[in-house]
């Protein structure tokens, strides 16, 4: 089961929509400050409306809520489109072609959470681009065993 890339590449789908659903909450989630610096903080975070030109005024709250939404919609995508195309047996070089994009913007991901976040985003894209990494090496393996460069003998 484990040399399937179907196996693999369900997986993904599974830690892309948990991943999406996890993300989710927190944007419906308010942080409470612990103590008064936080308080100062988090009220000018919240309230304080930066001039960004063209009449726009956001907060950062506003800014990092459009931010942390789209992670979240990323990884719908990501997610939903992988299961449409297994769902869809779609065939290996079309799967391997939309992994490997998937993994090239979800390892950028990875790159962008282990810098600048913390321990759960970073777990969890982590295993995204692993299961994604896994499920493309072994869909090659696969799409050699169709054209018939590659035989398993016994």
């Amino acid at each position: 089961m484990l040399k399937r890339y179907t196996f693999w590449l369900w997986t993904a789908v599974v830690l892309l929509l948990l991943t999406a659903a996890i993300h989710a909450t927190s944007l419906f989630i308010s942080p409470v400050p612990e103590n008064e610096s936080e308080r100062v903080l988090h009220e000018l975070f919240t309230t304080y409306q930066k001039d960004l030109g063209g009449g726009f005024h956001r907060t950062f709250s506003d800014l990092f809520t459009a931010l942390s939404s789209c992670y979240t919609f990323v990884c719908l995508l990501g997610g939903l489109v992988i299961a449409y195309l297994l769902k869809k047996k779609a065939g290996t070089e079309i799967l391997r072609g939309i992994t490997l994009i998937e993994l090239i913007v979800f390892a950028a991901i990875f790159v962008v959470m282990a810098i600048f976040t913390f321990l759960p985003p970073i777990i969890l894209s982590g295993l995204i681009v692993l299961t994604l990494l896994i499920g493309y090496i072994l869909l090659g393996l696969e799409g050699k065993n169709e054209n018939g460069a590659h035989t398993e003998s016994n």
